[in-house]
Formats: C-alpha cells, structure tokens, sequence
C-alpha cells in the first residue's frame, strides 16, 4: 500500500471543503435550499463559479439538489450526511466564525428570500388572469370538487334515491358510514350491486320515493339525483324525504330547469319538464325543511355545451 492510501479519502473530502467559497455555501444552503442563481446573490460571486462550485459539492454529497421547471435547487441537511461527513461539518462549523463573510452573507441571504416572496406575488399578479388555466394544466380541473367532498361527515348515513347504475353511491362510498342505495327498478339495482360489489358499506333496497322502504328519521341525508322528473306524485316525494331525513340532517335534489323539450316524455319516460326550483323549495317547506339554497350547475363539459337543459342543485335543511 501507498504511503497515506489509508488517508487519501479523508483528505479529498478536506481538500472539497478547504475552497473557502464552497464552505460558505455550504453554510448558506444548512439555512435555506436555493437555486444556483439565488446562492449566487448571496454569495456575491459569478453563477458560473457558483454553478462549478455546486456541482462539485453535490458530486461529493455534501449537498443535494432537485430540479423545477427550467431551475435547479441545492440544500446542506446534515442529518442525512453520511456518519464521518457529519462529524466532520459540526466540527467545521463550530469552529467558524459568524462574522466577515459569512455575517453578510447572511445578510444578502435574508433579502434574496424577501424577494423570492416578492417574486412569488409578482407571478400571481401577472398570471391571475390565466392562473385557472395554468392550475388546470398543473393538477387537472377534477381535483376542486373532489376535495371538497371532503366537507361530508364520516359518520354519516346517506340514502342515494333513485340510485341508478351507482354513479352517487360510488361516489359517497369511501366517504360516509353507510349508503343505502334505493331505486325501483330490479336491472338497476344490479348494476349498481356489481358497480359497488367492493364496498361493504352500501345497502340496496327497491323501493319508490313517494313509499321509501326506510325507517323514521334513519338517514342523516337523502340525495335525490335526476329523479323528481320520473315521479307523478312529487308533494308525496318531499313528504316522504321529510320523513326518513333526521332532524338537522338534509336532503339534495338536482334536477332540471323547466324546459320545453316535450320529447323527453316520449323518449325517456320523463313526467315533468323540468320544475321552477322555487315550487320544490315550498314543498320541502311544507314536510318539514326550514331552510332551503339552489345553485344553478354548470351546462358545459370540457368538449363544449351540453345537449340537455340546465340543472340545478336544491339543497333543504331540517
């Protein structure tokens, strides 16, 4: 063996940190992760030097680095250091001096994330415009709604009349203690059953709206969704979702606008065309909500408009 091979590791780690301007970027990057541009403000010095400096380090892994976008940001964690590597930067930094260099590079540490902060409300000043755009491009247009679902209480039970296929149900499943998924129709019923055979938590039942096979008071809320239109009798409806809706439980019901589309009878069964949301809200006064909000839907998809008429979303508090 060379005489000082057994050495020679040690002392290229020495030599790395004996760069007077990497030991003080290092000490700049324990406090703050930066890009190579910003370490360069602080460490008054070319970014080309920098960025050579940095590679070195990073090489060596004395610090790490991740990349955004078009910018790359370096940072100094001593804990995930390697055990030698560590001990030898607390010895380092404790014996380093807090004033000179270091002091102002403090200093100019302190403004470079004053103006990172600055920068970051200049963006959203220039994109505020375009920011739903850029988001959307970001993260999707879905991600809204779905953590807004959020706001339902774990422990509630739902009944999901006329459920259909499941589309509601699927929806409430992983999120409430127990759907109760209740439509007339056998075939829909099924295909809600396989839809949903992975959630032990919902429970089909057939049954009407205007006799719902639910006890007094049992649901916490009822969600009614393009179903009112197939009913004739719809003041039995709203009385029956006063019945089984706990009191300060509510009940949701979307439904169309009234509309002139008179083939909807024909082609689909529909008995209504559309309703007047104000003539549901009485209603619902009368079996027992004693307060009531309507939000008009959206008619548009991301290919364009719809084909249908506008919806709207009536929701009734006990």
């Amino acid at each position: 063996m060379k005489p000082g091979a057994a050495l020679s590791p040690m002392i290229d780690r020495l030599a790395i940190l004996g760069e007077p301007l990497r030991l003080r970027a290092l000490c700049v990057l324990e406090q703050a992760e930066l890009s190579v541009g910003e370490l360069a403000r602080v460490l008054a010095s070319p970014q080309s030097t920098v960025s050579r400096h940095l590679k070195l380090l990073a090489g060596a892994g004395w610090a790490t680095s991740r990349s955004e976008r078009t910018a790359t940001y370096y940072r100094l964690t001593p804990d995930d250091l390697a055990e030698p590597d560590r001990a030898l930067w607390v010895l380092l930094r404790s014996q380093m001096d807090g004033g000179g260099e270091l002091a102002a590079d403090e200093r100019r540490l302190v403004q470079v994330l004053a103006d990172r902060q600055t920068d970051s409300l200049s963006f959203f000043g220039r994109v505020a415009g375009a920011w739903d755009a850029v988001r959307s491009e970001l993260f999707g247009d879905r991600f809204t709604g779905e953590a807004l679902l959020a706001l339902i209480h774990p422990d509630s039970v739902v009944a999901d009349i006329g459920c259909g296929t499941g589309n509601v149900a699927d929806i409430l499943a992983p999120l409430v203690e127990t759907v109760i998924a209740v439509d007339q129709s056998g075939p829909m019923l099924e295909a809600a059953r396989q839809r949903l055979a992975g959630s032990d938590n919902v429970r089909f039942e057939c049954g009407v709206i205007e006799s719902l096979p639910l006890d007094d008071a049992s649901v916490d809320a009822a969600v009614c969704a393009l179903v009112l239109h197939h009913v004739d009798d719809i003041k039995a409806a709203a009385a029956e979702l006063g019945r089984v809706v706990r009191d300060g439980g509510m009940t949701l019901i979307i439904d169309m606008y009234a509309h002139e589309r008179a083939e909807f009878r024909s082609q689909m069964g529909h008995k209504h065309l559309g309703f007047e949301p104000s003539e549901l809200e009485n209603l619902l006064r009368d079996a027992g909500f004693v307060r009531t909000r309507v939000i008009p839907l959206s008619c548009e998809t991301t290919s364009g408009k719809t084909n249908g008429p506008c919806l709207f979303a009536l929701a009734a508090w006990k």
